[in-house]
């Protein structure tokens, strides 16, 4: 078998080279991909020129984290905890993912959602020191020279945004870049993609948030939002800039408003090797989800009937994939095609209905299904009499409408169906769907219930149901390492399906006692890994990647995913930081 060293070369992105001059003294510790704070021994401070540039002492990795941590409880709330981890990247890099990776379960909510919502509305008012890159409708001539700028010869993964519909928040104009920055975080804490084959890049193509263009001191480009051939137009110089500096970079589209998400995938996908993490990473969670819930409903996936609250992009991608998903499953067209239904701001998706955008149109239920269910669209067609006469066993909440699915609603879902599942995933915290432990008490505790954003667990008759996140990290760090690793040319919908059923597999029995219909968040390495063998796996079968053998996509898998040590250390021998340090930020 070939060396790990071998695979390497032939899988994996080059090293960046050494520069003939390293750094010294102040400017070794300025910079946050070299420094060491204090863990740097007293010979490379003789070395390095660092001698009574930091105090006496020596630490240790595990020592710094525990002192880093000290920090964050010192912090009065969340915005503040991240305003401190984002200082701690800036600073430096690698304690930083030390750091995050062995606290991921309490750190994640922190660099991303929820948190990263509140960072993006104030981002004018919190930058520090910038990260990533901007490109503007100005620049619309020179975005190559802009992607050479960002000083990184040898990117591998691209996540952009426009900026135009932040989680659940909207427009953020240049705010938005807090997104790419958070997501690549994760890529890296959960799948080892190195920090310097990434690059977060805000679109910045205006806004049409009259706070932001009214706030004296907004950062972002103070124009409205650009729109039609002069937004394609932009967009497609982006991408073509991309092909030509970056060749083999996977680009991930991120929070891009709904038809604008769909008909850029639609229209790229095929080309540069690309996805939509709110589209196709979304869905594959939730596919995933509902694959695992199966060993406990039972049943087969051709037996689900699906009924989605919101027919945005994330919903329109779920449905899209678990159609997919039954299509492979054997399942009659006829029933695949019955078990979505969807409901959108202005009621049930059907056939003549006024004002049905195009992207919706495959989910519009034919009169003849509106007749054999006795619908009568109208007023009276509301969130509980659709569930009274379609009687789904899963029930999907991508509306970013708090509340919506009420105490009658639910009743009458645990009245239709023994175990159902209901996926209440708009996020923040505040513009969920559901409140968990109403759910369970509603459906008097027989509900599979995952969420958006993070819930503590819910005491059901005596017992703790944990309530478990649907979090798209479960798939999008697995998916673009394996599109890595395999250089894939394409990132199919199988490759989507294939870690839905990846990370179902990742769910224990006992887990599933439990509640849970995800792992937990602090085996996420293991699930990026297992993912990211499965999508390069697909990449070979369909003729989209390298043609090589099983074992050697593990090894390759392996040998690409860095853990975070300072050089001359083993980070396999580091230990986390004590317990009291792990909770209760």
């Amino acid at each position: 078998m070939k060396s790990v060293v071998t695979l390497l070369n032939r899988w994996a992105p080059a090293e960046q080279p050494v520069p003939s001059d390293p750094p010294r003294g102040q400017e070794l510790l300025a910079n946050p991909e070299l420094n060491k704070d204090a863990a740097f021994s007293e010979q490379e401070r003789a070395d390095h020129g660092l001698r009574g540039l930091l105090p006496w002492r020596t630490l240790t990795i595990r020592q710094q984290v525990a002192l880093e941590f000290e920090h964050l409880r010192r912090k009065e709330d969340d915005l503040e905890r991240y305003i401190g981890l984002t200082a701690l990247h800036d600073r430096n890099e690698t304690l930083y993912y030390r750091m995050l990776i062995d606290h991921l379960e309490e750190l994640a909510p922190i660099v991303y959602t929820p948190t990263v919502g509140y960072a993006c509305r104030a981002y004018s008012h919190l930058l520090r020191r910038p990260q990533g890159l901007w490109i503007t409708p100005d620049d619309i001539d020179r975005i190559p020279e802009l992607l050479r700028n960002a000083g990184r010869p040898d990117v591998r993964l691209i996540v952009a945004t426009d900026n135009e519909r932040i989680l659940g928040l909207g427009d953020q104009g240049a705010g938005g870049m807090g997104i790419p920055v958070g997501k690549l975080a994760l890529y890296t804490a959960g799948a080892g993609i190195r920090p310097t084959l990434t690059l977060p890049v805000s679109l910045d193509c205006g806004t049409d948030n009259a706070g932001l263009l009214g706030d004296r001191l907004y950062l972002g480009y103070p124009k409205p939002r650009l729109r039609g051939a002069a937004y394609d137009g932009f967009i497609e110089a982006f991408v073509q800039a991309v092909e030509d500096v970056f060749p083999h970079a996977v680009l991930q589209w991120e929070d891009f408003k709904q038809h604008n998400a769909i008909r850029l995938l639609d229209r790229y996908r095929q080309r540069i090797p690309s996805f939509n993490d709110d589209m196709q990473g979304t869905a594959a969670v939730v596919l995933g989800g509902i694959l695992a819930a199966l060993a406990e409903i039972g049943g087969t996936l051709g037996d689900q009937r699906a009924l989605f609250v919101g027919a945005g992009a994330a919903g329109i991608g779920i449905a899209r994939l678990l159609q997919a998903a039954m299509r492979e499953s054997g399942a009659p067209e006829e029933t695949v095609r019955r078990a979505v239904v969807m409901i959108d701001s202005r009621g049930l998706i059907f056939e003549g209905r006024d004002q049905v955008e195009e992207d919706k149109l495959p989910y519009a239920m034919p009169r003849e299904e509106l007749a054999r269910l006795g619908l009568e669209p109208g007023p009276s067609c509301d969130l509980e009499t659709v569930i009274r006469q379609v009687a789904p066993t899963v029930l999907v909440g991508t509306s970013g409408r708090a509340g919506i699915f009420t105490q009658a609603a639910i009743r009458e879902l645990a009245t239709r169906t023994r175990r159902p599942v209901v996926l209440v995933l708009s996020n923040p915290t505040s513009n969920s769907e559901a409140v968990p432990a109403d759910v369970l008490a509603w459906s008097d505790g027989r509900a599979l219930v995952a969420t958006g954003s993070p819930f503590p667990p819910v005491e059901v008759e005596g017992r703790e149901r944990l309530i478990s996140q649907a979090n798209n990290v479960f798939v999008f760090p697995g998916v673009g390492l394996g599109a890595m690793v395999a250089r894939a040319r394409e990132l199919t919908d199988g490759m989507f399906l294939a870690a839905a059923s990846t990370l179902a597999e990742m769910v224990t029995p006992e887990r599933l006692a439990q509640g849970a219909l995800f792992p937990a968040l602090t085996d996420l390495r293991a699930v990026s890994r297992r993912i990211a063998i499965a999508v390069a796996r697909q990449a070979r079968d369909r003729g989209l990647g390298r043609l090589v053998a099983d074992e050697e996509i593990e090894a390759a898998v392996d040998a690409t995913m860095w853990d975070p040590a300072y050089e001359g250390t083993a980070a396999d021998s580091l230990s986390p930081a004590p317990e009291p340090a792990q909770r209760h930020l």
